[in-house]
């Protein structure tokens, strides 16, 4: 509508054609960038990717890592918005229940496929942060929650939580006792690295139950959001 009022006033006023068709083209370029900036997120609740990773799975750490075989080398990538139970580092670092069945899940949705990775960051351990391709428009991030062996990622206030559809999915999977949800008194990892891995009180880890609804406090040189 806009254009065609345009272009009939710059016609009264005597405007060469070229001037009005210059006109009217941005009015219309104007309502497109006011129609961009203003557009709803995504239905998803996913933020968008910065940048892409593509390779061949090679391996699977634990239900939330992968290496891949990129062109340029090997990429360790981290899983975004999404934290599995730990498989334990030694005994200091012992692992949670579910941690080998997170693990295993996550080898059987991705070993030695090639994928595309959308990718966010690189964290501190200089792992890309990445949405992995899955089944159905589905990421594979959002497979394992629904499984039932990974939590949503609500650890400092959802500050790694990109895609926020997540944690209704934790909720179905928790109300359906899938995967980790079978057991009771389930910790979330982020408060197991914080009380068993820096404070070394496994056994309070343990005995503290809970739903791993509270993310523990972190500390100075210490992410809980992060694994080793």
């Amino acid at each position: 509508m806009l254009p065609g009022v345009l272009r009939a006033l710059l016609g009264r006023v005597g405007l060469a054609r070229p001037v009005a068709a210059l006109a009217c083209a941005l009015a219309g370029a104007g309502v497109a960038w006011l129609s961009s900036t203003h557009a709803p997120p995504r239905a998803d609740g996913a933020n968008a990717a910065t940048y892409e990773l593509a390779g061949r799975v090679v391996n699977v750490a634990d239900g939330d890592t992968i290496t891949l075989q990129t062109d340029s080398g090997q990429r360790r990538v981290r899983l975004a918005s999404i934290d599995a139970p730990e498989v334990g580092h030694g005994q200091v670092k012992p692992g949670q229940p579910f941690g080998q069945a997170a693990r295993k899940n996550l080898e059987a949705l991705v070993a030695g496929k090639t994928l595309t990775a959308q990718c966010y960051e690189k964290d501190q351990y200089a792992r890309d942060v990445c949405d992995l391709p899955g089944d159905d428009g589905r990421t594979v991030n959002w497979q394992q929650v629904d499984a039932g062996y990974a939590w949503a990622n609500t650890a400092r206030h959802g500050e790694y939580l990109r895609d926020t559809s997540l944690t209704g999915i934790e909720r179905r999977a928790r109300e359906q006792r899938r995967g980790l949800w079978a057991q009771t008194g389930a910790i979330a990892p982020w408060e197991w690295r914080y009380q068993c891995w820096n404070q070394g009180k496994c056994g309070a880890a343990s005995s503290t139950g809970g739903m791993g609804g509270t993310a523990a406090p972190s500390t100075a040189g210490s992410d809980p959001a992060a694994t080793p």
